[in-house]
């Protein structure tokens, strides 16, 4: 490991990857390098900080799980798991991802430059995710709240389930999952999403994408039925 101003490099070939989460964990601020992360798994989890971590080459399963408050930059791939569950802060990578990416997120931004795999934004919760590529399919399942944008193709059902979350996507659906539709592009939703495109640092028209919800079939609560169940109750 060597310190320098304003720097922290460590490097994964010379030093364990707990004594990197722990330095991460327990620094308030700062910028630190992560070198020669060979796939390694659970690199930079739980960051409650506002640290910036930067880690060259490719990286292994929940790789900046549970982020919160700062920022995680990975010049390269990442497997399984990206991100999940990340409550605020950024997670960027510049390679692709493969499954799950950004699953339950409750808040924050996840960039991923390349492609996405299977069950990208499953069960988010209100985390922006935007991917320069393609999706894999049954992406945004169950997706409760939030943004996933695509610039590419998304695969096959498509925001199966999803409840209040909106996907963005300029490429090709294969096909929608139960209960998602299209769904009109009004000015709110081109400003929106022209402000997550700016974040990830996209270039590219909104006016070019389709979005995507929706049709509130499968919910299990109907507001119409609240009079119903009092009456019922009453008698």
């Amino acid at each position: 490991m060597s310190v320098t101003d304003p720097v922290t490099t460590i490097d994964l070939a010379e030093e364990s990857l707990r004594d990197l989460n722990q330095m991460l964990h327990l620094a308030e601020q700062g910028s630190f390098r992560v070198l020669n992360p060979r796939g390694a798994h659970a690199v930079a989890c739980g960051i409650d900080a506002e640290v910036s971590v930067e880690i060259q080459g490719s990286v292994g399963y929940y790789c900046a799980g549970m982020h919160q408050k700062g920022s995680v930059y990975v010049d390269g791939n990442a497997s399984t798991g990206l991100a999940e569950n990340i409550m605020s802060g950024t997670v960027r990578i510049t390679g692709s991802a493969t499954m799950s990416a950004g699953a339950t997120g409750h808040g924050g931004l996840v960039v991923i430059e390349g492609n996405a795999g299977a069950r990208c934004g499953i069960s988010m919760k209100g985390v922006d995710i935007v991917v320069g590529g393609n999706v894999g399919h049954m992406s945004a399942f169950m997706a409760q709240a939030g943004n996933l944008v695509v610039l590419g193709d998304a695969g096959a059902d498509l925001g199966d389930s999803v409840y209040e979350a909106n996907i963005y996507v300029r490429g090709e659906v294969a096909s929608l999952g139960a209960d998602a539709i299209r769904k009109d592009m009004r000015p709110e939703h081109i400003r929106t999403l022209a402000g997550l495109l700016e974040a990830a640092g996209m270039e590219a028209d909104p006016a070019d994408f389709r979005r995507y919800g929706s049709a509130r079939n499968l919910y299990n609560f109907h507001i119409d039925d609240v009079d119903a169940e009092v009456a019922g109750r009453a008698g």
